[in-house]
């Protein structure tokens, strides 16, 4: 997954800052000098930046969504293969899905305005008198349309795959929906490279190889989540941010000495270093919080 480490920072709009990774310069530069149905390469450049919006809505789509439902959203990074929003919705499938699913949807609001305009240029008979505006407005259109099909495959990490999760979610708990979609992903990256091959896609294999990273990452994080799940609560805690309880045991690590330990059994204090720890980090939602936010009332015990 891209970082802020590589990229360039651009700009900040509504609290989120926007980062274009370095690889995307040379995607750039690739696409723009190679042979193409323009007059000239200047349109395949501005082909390239009309991309580059369609994409940076999307993403933004997803972090104000996020945002919508309480969840945190403060980072996209662009890059050659699309973009990602760096996005912690509240750990409810509902809150999942609509962060995920508000992506898609800027796509699917995007798609009339950009069939009307190329239409329009249709219509007017810019494909005779401007031929290279008149295939810029194609152009664009069928882009947003590939770019909504695409993400709505159920393939994780995908956007389909992600809102096939969410609905699971709501079935069959957080770790076996994310098992189960991370299973289906390896049959995705194997249409993936079948595709790549027949095709002579050097970009597709580069995207099967990144959705079998994902989905192997979300296999061993199931499995990890589904070992937490098994694991005794703690009574009188909860977190404030996906309810569950805190797990019974030294399952925290402190930073300063290494040491596993329980942070609610010592109140955040390490044993053997005496460090101090202020915020309890929940091992099922990964959100951090003061203990005293953790302590649920006696009458709701």
């Amino acid at each position: 997954m891209p970082t802020q480490k590589g990229s360039v920072r651009l700009f900040r709009l509504l609290g989120i800052d926007v980062y274009l990774h370095w690889a995307w310069f040379v995607a750039f530069l690739y696409f723009t000098s190679r042979p193409n149905e323009y007059s000239n390469y200047g349109w395949s450049a501005v082909e390239i930046l009309c991309l580059f919006l369609i994409v940076l809505t999307h993403e933004f789509g997803h972090a104000l969504a996020c945002r919508s439902v309480g969840g945190k959203a403060n980072l996209i990074v662009l890059w050659p293969l699309g973009g990602v929003a760096y996005v912690s919705p509240p750990q409810r499938p509902g809150a999942q899905l609509w962060s995920i699913a508000a992506g898609p949807l800027v796509n699917v609001l995007l798609t009339p305005i950009l069939l009307g305009a190329f239409f329009w240029a249709k219509k007017l008979g810019l494909a005779a008198s401007f031929p290279d505006v008149y295939m810029l407005l194609r152009n664009i259109a069928i882009i947003n349309i590939i770019m909504l099909c695409f993400n709505l495959l159920p393939v994780y990490p995908l956007d389909g795959g992600q809102i096939f999760r969410s609905l699971l979610w709501f079935l069959f708990g957080r770790a076996s929906s994310l098992f189960a979609v991370s299973i289906i992903g390896f049959a995705g990256v194997a249409a993936l490279v079948l595709a790549a091959v027949f095709m002579g896609s050097f970009w597709l294999g580069i995207m099967a190889a990144f959705v079998l990273m994902n989905c192997w990452g979300g296999l061993k994080q199931a499995q990890a989540l589904a070992k937490i799940a098994k694991i005794p609560r703690r009574e009188g805690y909860a977190c404030p941010e996906c309810k569950s309880g805190p797990p019974l045991g030294p399952y925290w690590r402190c930073s300063q000495c290494g040491n596993p330990f329980d942070m609610f059994e010592n109140h955040g204090l390490c044993p053997c270093c005496n460090g101090q720890y202020n915020l309890m980090q929940c091992l099922d939602c990964g959100m951090r919080s003061p203990i005293s936010e953790w302590r649920v009332p006696a009458d709701r015990h």
